[in-house]
């Protein structure tokens, strides 16, 4: 990692990882005490927020577009700004068509640069690099979570929801207006393709990456709410769990890009998968404070396996299609998420342990998929 971290896009990443991880954190944190105790929403209204907070996602193929203008480098810092705007605005609208425009606003920020940051470490890094740095990234922006879970620890009994939205995302704000006066870029990488991408020998990249966004909504959408819902998790308690969680991952998710290079993308993603399955179920049928808490943890810790996903993606994909095609396989990742935080939220008016059953379903879906990872490396690679 010594020669990594000098490299220029190395520190650029860095940087606006902890700011749109960080905003997005104190968003996340602040949300569901947010939605219930100001807003007094209820399931169908936080499955509709988490509906459009999934839009901008599912546009990201438009990325591809917007690099006609841009350079990839620059639309990285402004969308993590725009992400900083939108967080600032939250508690200045403190009513639910607010919050709906507030978190459209923020999540355009956050999915834009999710697409261009996974795209910017695929074409600077090699194929053992890569997992590294995704997995240090992780860790990094456990460590910035972890700082902003302690300042709303520390603020929350000073600060009102409207002040820490606006402190935070004026912070942000800042920052990127001086990341936007840098340029980490090498002349020598291979041009990307400046139009849609779509190829037969993705299809395996395209199902799992539909898969990951269709479980990881069901968690966004619904773990912390059941939190606070049927627990009756306090914003002390949930910012003490995610520092909780922040700590272990931080420890953790460099291990997971050496394992990555150690034992393969589909021995890592099979564990994440098979403990998902575990995991899921439990949501619905445990009682206890204390081992909802432990399975969001969990939850959490797997999340950060998927970066297989997108490793095993480099180690197939022609070199000029990764930038078109990180912002096509956020658009697929974000089909079902679009869709199903909605219909999750009226099955929860029903039940709300049908929502977990079926991220159970789909982690085993995609348990059975990934065992068919080394032979399209094989073919393809």
């Amino acid at each position: 990692m010594t020669s990594i971290t000098k490299k220029p896009m190395y520190i650029y990443l860095l940087v606006l990882t902890i700011c749109a991880t960080g905003g997005l954190h104190l968003w996340r944190t602040l949300f569901d005490n947010f939605s219930v105790h100001i807003l007094g929403l209820d399931g169908h209204h936080v499955g509709m927020i988490q509906s459009v907070r999934e839009i901008p996602g599912f546009l990201s193929l438009l990325v591809v577009y917007v690099l006609l203008f841009i350079r990839e480098h620059k639309l990285s810092a402004l969308a993590v700004l725009i992400l900083g705007l939108g967080v600032s605005l939250t508690g200045l609208l403190p009513s639910f068509g607010g919050i709906l425009f507030t978190t459209l606003l923020m999540s355009f920020g956050f999915h834009y640069f999710e697409t261009t940051n996974q795209s910017l470490t695929l074409q600077y890094f090699d194929k053992q690099q890569a997992p590294l740095v995704f997995g240090k990234l992780r860790s990094i922006s456990s460590a910035s979570n972890i700082i902003v879970s302690i300042l709303i620890f520390a603020l929350a009994s000073f600060l009102d929801y409207r002040n820490l939205y606006l402190l935070f995302g004026i912070a942000i704000i800042g920052v990127c207006c001086w990341v936007m006066t840098t340029d980490p870029t090498e002349p020598d990488l291979v041009p990307q393709h400046k139009h849609m991408i779509f190829r037969k020998q993705y299809w395996l990249y395209y199902a799992l990456t539909f898969l990951a966004g269709a479980r990881r909504q069901i968690f966004i959408a619904f773990a912390v709410f059941l939190l606070v819902k049927k627990f009756d998790y306090s914003l002390h308690e949930i910012a003490l769990l995610f520092l909780l969680n922040n700590l272990i991952n931080f420890f953790l998710a460099p291990l997971i890009g050496r394992s990555i290079n150690r034992f393969g993308e589909r021995k890592v993603l099979s564990l994440e998968y098979g403990a998902l399955i575990f995991v899921f179920v439990a949501y619905s049928v445990v009682d206890s404070k204390l081992t909802v808490a432990f399975l969001y943890i969990a939850d959490h810790i797997f999340f950060n396996f998927a970066i297989g996903i997108r490793t095993f993606f480099q180690k197939i994909a022609d070199p000029s299609d990764i930038a078109p095609s990180m912002a096509v396989g956020f658009t697929i990742n974000h089909i079902a998420a679009v869709i199903l935080p909605v219909v999750g939220g009226l099955l929860w008016l029903i039940d709300y342990r049908i929502p977990f059953i079926a991220g159970a379903i789909l982690s085993g879906v995609s348990l059975i998929l990934v065992q068919l990872i080394p032979g399209q490396i094989k073919l393809h690679g």
